[in-house]
């Protein structure tokens, strides 16, 4: 059954670039799949098959371009649901897919302005993308879960009692984003200003998490199944922007050459933050392995990044799920919640 598809990307948030190259993406497979596709970017409207091919050549951003800490204000117009309206059709599609990444776009905001509008929509409801969004809420919640996370402190807080509890060297970040825009692995306790700073450029808030040193270990989710489990060796010290998005800084190991008892676990791990946190149709979760065997949940993402060589795709791949068929499964997924389809 051929659908009518929105594909939504870019908005204004730190991670816009990395949005756009998702949504391009996911557009263009999804044609491959025989579905009728609009790419909508929500800051400027609809795209041109022109400014697709552009964007498709241009890939992700060295670097994050947009303002730090902006909003996706372009989404909502002013709070109310004018955005709908902008694009010509967009309230007859069938499914609309949300390729957004940081901001109103991955924060519950536009999945309440999709259900205001009566519009079907792929991937995580309204509280799952605020929770898994907030990464202090999130280990809170993995706590009550008993789903190992490092220790943290949250501001406002005194910080010699961030090192006092949680000592050196420690991870200074926001609270909500993605991307690690605003992450500051401090090593000396006259560096945490600094740190706080940057974080600040991003969110009101600052999250001081324990470093743990070990193997970075990611976990895919479709549908209830759990994709086979990657690892990520990064060039630098953290899987920060540049490793994520600079080609050769970051090998990419799918599936990770993990003994099997600790693939299931991980696995296992990962589907418990996918239900605890109200995730559905798609997520990707984040772990760290220490020297000892030790599994810490990083996060989990509503919204995972949907390039065709993001860790999401990488891991459908592995289980002998391609591309264009990884988006078509995730539309199909939502098209299943909404009986008139």
């Amino acid at each position: 059954m051929t659908l009518r598809v929105a594909v939504l990307m870019g908005g204004t948030s730190g991670e816009r670039n990395v949005s756009l190259a998702s949504g391009v993406q996911v557009a263009r497979a999804l044609r491959e799949r025989g579905h009728q596709v609009m790419a909508v970017d929500t800051s400027r409207g609809l795209l041109s098959p022109e400014e697709e091919v552009r964007l498709l050549k241009s890939g992700v951003a060295a670097a994050p371009t947009m303002e730090a800490g902006s909003a996706d204000a372009g989404l909502l117009d002013g709070g109310d649901l004018g955005f709908l309206g902008r694009v010509p059709g967009l309230n007859e599609v069938d499914v609309v897919f949300p390729a957004l990444h940081g901001g109103a776009g991955e924060d519950g905001t536009l999945q309440g302005v999709l259900e205001l509008a009566g519009l079907p929509y792929a991937g995580s409801g309204r509280l799952g993308c605020t929770l898994a969004m907030d990464k202090e809420v999130s280990k809170r919640l993995f706590l009550q879960a008993g789903i190992p996370t490092a220790p943290w402190r949250v501001s406002p807080v005194d910080l010699d009692e961030v090192v006092e509890g949680l000592g050196l060297p420690l991870v200074v970040k926001p609270p909500s984003g993605g991307s690690t825009l605003g992450l500051t692995l401090v090593r000396e306790e006259g560096a945490l200003e600094g740190a706080v700073t940057e974080a600040l450029r991003y969110d009101d808030r600052v999250l001081f998490e324990r470093y743990v040193k070990g193997r970075e270990l990611t976990v895919g989710i479709l549908g209830d199944r759990a994709l086979p489990v990657g690892e990520i060796i990064p060039k630098h010290e953290l899987f920060d922007y540049d490793c994520k998005y600079v080609p050769g800084m970051a090998d990419e190991i799918f599936p990770a050459r993990i003994p099997d008892e600790l693939a299931l676990r991980l696995q296992e791990l990962a589907l418990a933050v996918h239900r605890v946190l109200f995730l559905r149709d798609f997520s990707r979760v984040d772990f760290l392995v220490d020297a000892d065997g030790g599994i810490w949940c990083l996060e989990a993402n509503a919204l995972p990044g949907m390039t065709a060589n993001s860790l999401l795709p990488r891991a459908g791949a592995a289980a002998g799920i391609d591309f264009p068929a990884l988006c078509d499964r995730i539309v199909r997924l939502a098209q299943a919640r909404y009986p008139r389809l």
